[in-house]
C-alpha cells in the first residue's frame, strides 16, 4: 500500500479470534482481551470474537454462540466446534471486512480453524500450547496445508515452538505474553492475618492442587492458603480438605480481587505438573511483589530462575514444595531479594510492548497485502457459501 494513501492513515481493523470461551478464565482468554485493551488504547481498531457463555465481557466482544466443555492437553477447553458456531464466524468475518486476523491457537476447533479455511484477510497466528496436541498428532497433513495460508506465525515460548515447529516447519517469531502491569501495581493489597499463601488455577490434576495441600500437612498452624477459581476437582479437593480452617476456598475471582489477593499474599505457589508453555501468572505475582515458589516446569523457567526471583521446585515433590514454602515465609530477607528481582524481571513483560510487536505485525501485512486485499466479498469465488452463512448467521444469533 502506497505511503500517504488514505488506506495507509486511516485506523487498522483487526479481526482477534478465540477459539475458547472468553466468559470462562483460562490464559488464552486473558492474552487476549489484554491484547485487545492495549491495541485499542493505541487506536486500533480491534474486534475480539469467540463463544461467550453469557454476556460479552466487553462491548468490543462480538460473541459467537456457547462453548462446549472439550477434553485438551490434560484439561477441558470451552471450545465451539459445532456448525452454528462456523456459520456465525464466517458471517461477522464477510461483514466486517477486517484488514487483519490475528487468530490465537488457530488449529483449534472452532472459531479460529473456521478463520484459517475461510482466510478473508492476512491471517496472523499465535501458538500458545506446548507439551502435547492430538490435533497436531492426528491432523498432521491438513494442518500442514492449512498453515501456507498463514503469513506470520507468532509462539509465545520455545516450549510452545517445539510443539508447533516440527508439524508445520517455516518461520516462527517468539513474542513472550504480556501482562497489564499497571493495574496489577495499582491493586491495594487485601488484608491479612499472618504468613499466608495464594492459589489460583484451575482445579485439575495438572495444576498440582494435589501437591499443594499435601504440603500444607508440613507447614505451621498459623499459615492460612487462599485457593481461588474452580474445577472438575473442586468438590474431591474440599472434601479431603474439610476441617482444616487454615485453606479458604474463594471461587473464581475479578481481576481486581486476584490481583489485590496477590499483592497481599506474602507467597504466590504455581505447583503445577504439566502442559505450561509460559509463566504469565508468575509475571502477575512478580509485578504485585509477591514471592514466588512453583514448580521448576519448563515453561515456568521462561520467566523464573531459581534462587534469582523465585523458589522452583521438582515438580509433585511434596517435601521440596512444603520446604521452599517454610523459606520463603520464615527468611524475609531471601523473600525480599526474591520479590525484588521479580520486580525487574515484571517489566519484561508488559502488554504495552507486546502490543507494540503486534502493531508493527498488522501494519506490515497490511501494507504488503496493498489493494489486493479482498475489498468486496471474502468469498469471491464461492459467492453461494457467503450468502448462506449471511442467512445462518443471522437464524443462528443468540
Amino acid at each position: 500500500m502506497p505511503h500517504g494513501s488514505p488506506d495507509a492513515e486511516r485506523p487498522l481493523r483487526v479481526g482477534m479470534v478465540c477459539p475458547y470461551s472468553l466468559s470462562v478464565p483460562g490464559g488464552v482468554q486473558a492474552q487476549v482481551m489484554g491484547l485487545a485493551r492495549q491495541l485499542r488504547r493505541s487506536g486500533i481498531e480491534v474486534r475480539v470474537l469467540g463463544p461467550c457463555d453469557g454476556p460479552p465481557p466487553a462491548t468490543f466482544v462480538t460473541p459467537l454462540g456457547n462453548s462446549l466443555p472439550t477434553s485438551a492437553n490434560g484439561s477441558v477447553a470451552p471450545l465451539a466446534p459445532d456448525p452454528s458456531a462456523a456459520l456465525r464466524t464466517m458471517r461477522v468475518l464477510f461483514e466486517e471486512q477486517f484488514d487483519v486476523l490475528h487468530l490465537h491457537e488457530p488449529f483449534a476447533p472452532g472459531p479460529t480453524l473456521t478463520s484459517v479455511v475461510v482466510h478473508p484477510a492476512p491471517i496472523v497466528a499465535t501458538f500458545h500450547a506446548a507439551g502435547e496436541s492430538a490435533s497436531y498428532r492426528y491432523l498432521g497433513g491438513p494442518i500442514r496445508k492449512w498453515a501456507d495460508v498463514i503469513d506470520h506465525r507468532v509462539v509465545v515460548s520455545k516450549d510452545a515452538l517445539a510443539l508447533a515447529e516440527p508439524t508445520m516447519g517455516g518461520a516462527f517469531e517468539v513474542l513472550f505474553n504480556g501482562v497489564e502491569l499497571e493495574d496489577i501495581r495499582a491493586a491495594s493489597p487485601w488484608p491479612t492475618e499472618g504468613p499466608t499463601i495464594f492459589f489460583c488455577g484451575r482445579h485439575e490434576e495438572r495444576k498440582g492442587l494435589d501437591v499443594l495441600l499435601d504440603s500444607m500437612a508440613e507447614l505451621g498452624s498459623d499459615v492460612t492458603l487462599w485457593v481461588a477459581s474452580n474445577g472438575p476437582d473442586t468438590a474431591r479437593l474440599q472434601a479431603r480438605t474439610r476441617g482444616d480452617a487454615r485453606i479458604q476456598w474463594l471461587g473464581r475471582l475479578s481481576d481486581e480481587e486476584k490481583f489485590r489477593r496477590l499483592r497481599g499474599a506474602d507467597v504466590f505457589c504455581a505447583p503445577s505438573l504439566r502442559g505450561e508453555s509460559f509463566g504469565v501468572v508468575l509475571v502477575e505475582a512478580m509485578a504485585a511483589d509477591t514471592c514466588i515458589v512453583a514448580s521448576a516446569l519448563d515453561g515456568y523457567r521462561n520467566v523464573a530462575t531459581d534462587g534469582v526471583d523465585s523458589l522452583l521446585v521438582p515438580a509433585g515433590d511434596v517435601p521440596a514444595l512444603a520446604g521452599a514454602l517454610r523459606r520463603a515465609l520464615a527468611d524475609r530477607g531471601l523473600a525480599d531479594r526474591l520479590v525484588a528481582a521479580g520486580a525487574r524481571r515484571a517489566d519484561d513483560f508488559s502488554m504495552v510492548t507486546l502490543a507494540g510487536h503486534y502493531e508493527r505485525i498488522y501494519r506490515a501485512l497490511r501494507d504488503a497485502a496493498g489493494t489486493s486485499t479482498r475489498q468486496l466479498s471474502p468469498w469471491p469465488r464461492a459467492p453461494r457459501l457467503g450468502r448462506l452463512a449471511r442467512m445462518m448467521g443471522r437464524s443462528a444469533a443468540p
